[in-house]
């Protein structure tokens, strides 16, 4: 039977990430860990994906909206996993086929394997198939018990296993695929008649057996895909995991990445061919990054859309920005939300924007604050320039027209324009509009006080 649906059980608070958030809302690489379950979900081909949540389930669902593909199922007492399907199962009414049924906390669980379950129990004919994994050290799983022809019989917990069971090194994932028709006849017939309490789900495949219904069983290729995060230390080790697959991707394609385990790439991040990327540049969020860049250590880039070309030099912080090609920025520049430098813009050591439009060819090479300004082609800024774009109560905005030449140490007070072709002289503060092709220059006299110095010491 084809996929129709996917359950993925987030319900649990997590204690042990002594956190105030619920744990599968914790980031990993860009996105809230349960984000990584449903995008192999999605990847598996389920259209209608159930979210059962419990603690905290008003902020997942802010994060996790419903929609037509999304449903969010609530289990108000965390009474096990059985518990948990039930809950979700009203929301698949009308559906037939098979349903994929997920851990919230195993991101690193990929599209590619749950499409080879779901080959797999297409093809066994099985009510109920189950992801196991062979581990040397399985403690804390529940065992896959087999009979002496291979067949598998039950689920075992680790604290309703027996001595010789705690033997057995195939574990459970608490991962399924189960025909969604026999899901609904016998999840009422769970019994919670064991250590915890509980209504377990993997009871469901004792009743498979007993009904003559069937279970199969897929052994993972990598058991690294099935490993849950529970603390902080394995939600730091499935970061690493996942990093490495991203980075590996962006080799394969065309990205040089002078230490790929210093590169810290989110998962949506694009990056074109040729594009170098040296150690410790962070690059988050939704960024894309154009062809033949070079990314230097230690840059942070977020949310920033950069085309060809881009040299983005030691130490630099970029934000919600646009770039366009053969733009130079930095070192130690900071480029906040809003900043837009057209092509061949240069932004030098120590240059602070935020909310600006850059024309081509314009550059500002050191120690200046550019807020709340729209800055013609072919502009100087001097070093040690100000826009004045706050009055205290609200931000105003500065016009320079182009071919401006703006000397050191000079203040724009906005709301304030200037035209075309000026030049404004170093120590000038700018209070009113200038008209194009003007001098501007607003300085104290100079007094020189001859021999002054000689009669003070004296």
């Amino acid at each position: 039977m084809a996929i129709t649906a996917a359950m993925i059980l987030a319900a649990g608070k997590g204690t042990r990430m002594k956190s105030n958030l619920v744990k599968v809302l914790h980031e990993l690489l860009g996105k809230p860990m349960l984000g990584w379950p449903l995008k192999a979900a999605r990847e598996a081909g389920a259209n209608r994906i159930v979210i059962v949540a419990g603690h905290q389930a008003d902020q997942l669902q802010k994060q996790f909206p419903q929609s037509e593909e999304i449903r969010i199922a609530l289990q108000e007492e965390q009474l096990g996993t059985g518990h948990a399907v039930s809950c979700a199962l009203p929301q698949l009414d009308g559906l037939g086929g098979s349903v994929l049924i997920l851990c919230g906390d195993t991101p690193l669980l990929t599209g590619e394997t749950l499409r080879k379950l779901a080959a797999e129990h297409a093809a066994s004919t099985a009510a109920v198939t189950v992801l196991t994994a062979r581990m040397e050290k399985p403690f804390g799983y529940g065992r896959i018990v087999r009979d002496s022809e291979g067949h598998v019989r039950r689920i075992v917990e680790q604290k309703d296993a027996a001595p010789e069971e705690h033997a057995i090194d195939e574990v459970n994932s608490g991962i399924y695929c189960m025909d969604i028709d026999f899901l609904r006849a016998h999840i009422g017939r769970l019994g919670s008649e064991n250590a915890q309490n509980e209504y377990y789900l993997t009871d469901l495949v004792g009743i498979a057996v007993a009904e003559h219904a069937g279970c199969a069983a897929m052994i993972v290729d990598d058991s690294d895909e099935i490993l849950g995060v529970n603390d902080r230390e394995q939600l730091a080790l499935a970061a690493t995991q996942l990093r490495r697959r991203i980075n590996r991707n962006h080799l394969l394609s065309g990205v040089t990445l002078i230490d790929p385990e210093r590169a810290y790439i989110d998962a949506e991040v694009k990056i074109g061919s040729d594009t170098v990327i040296w150690p410790g540049s962070v690059l988050r969020g939704k960024t894309v990054i154009g062809s033949a860049c070079l990314i230097e250590s230690n840059v942070q880039i977020t949310d920033c859309a950069i085309a060809d070309r881009v040299h983005i030099k030691t130490g630099s912080v970029l934000s919600e920005s646009e770039i366009d090609e053969e733009v130079a920025i930095g070192p130690m520049a900071h480029l906040r939300p809003g900043s837009v430098l057209k092509s061949h813009v240069k932004i030098g050591n120590f240059v602070e924007t935020k909310k600006i439009v850059m024309g081509e060819g314009s550059k500002a090479s050191h120690l200046t604050y550019l807020g709340d300004a729209e800055i013609g082609s072919e502009v100087n800024i001097g070093c040690g320039t100000i826009t004045c774009n706050y009055d205290g109560k609200k931000k105003h905005k500065t016009v320079i027209g182009d071919g401006v030449f703006v000397g050191s140490d000079v203040q724009l007070v906005a709301p304030v324009t200037v035209g075309a072709n000026v030049l404004i002289a170093a120590g000038t503060t700018v209070t009113q509009d200038i008209p194009a092709d003007s001098l501007a220059i607003s300085r104290t006299p100079q007094v020189n006080k001859v021999g002054w110095c000689l009669k003070k010491r004296d």
